[in-house]
């Protein structure tokens, strides 16, 4: 069974700078997907970025584009996003996700709305809160 813990989150004044961490276990095949996604209060939840595996292509959507970061630490089965910038409308709770569709990493397929939905394995989620 896939198993996936975030930490990392915290609240942070704009413009200041987060990482936040997914500790992952029980993948058991070479393709798949890692993302993140966030649902800010009343708003439904969006993807941020996607890693696939095995050969990694960061996606990302447009409203984070350069200012956040997705990477994983092989040795220690970690996905991490950098979260650099912040503004007060990157406040949301943080969510990893898995699936063994790998393709579910493509951008237009990460930030459909709703596509969430379709990955099968989920963390439970880290407060991200950023004042102005």
């Amino acid at each position: 069974q896939v198993h996936l813990v975030e930490s990392g989150g915290g609240s942070v004044q704009a413009g200041g700078s987060l990482r936040l961490s997914c500790r992952t276990s029980g993948i058991t095949y070479s393709n798949y997907c890692m993302a993140w996604f966030r649902q800010a209060p009343g708003k439904e939840r969006e993807g941020v970025a996607g890693l696939d595996f095995p050969d990694p292509t960061p996606t990302y959507a447009d409203s984070v584009k350069a200012r956040f970061a997705i990477s994983r630490d092989s040795a220690d089965n970690t996905l991490y996003l950098q979260l650099n910038n912040l503004k007060p409308e990157d406040t949301a709770v943080y969510y990893c996700a898995a699936d063994y569709s790998r393709a579910y990493c493509r951008r237009e397929k990460l930030i459909w709305p709703g596509f969430w939905s379709n990955f099968a394995f989920w963390g439970e989620g880290t407060q991200v809160t950023v004042s102005s």
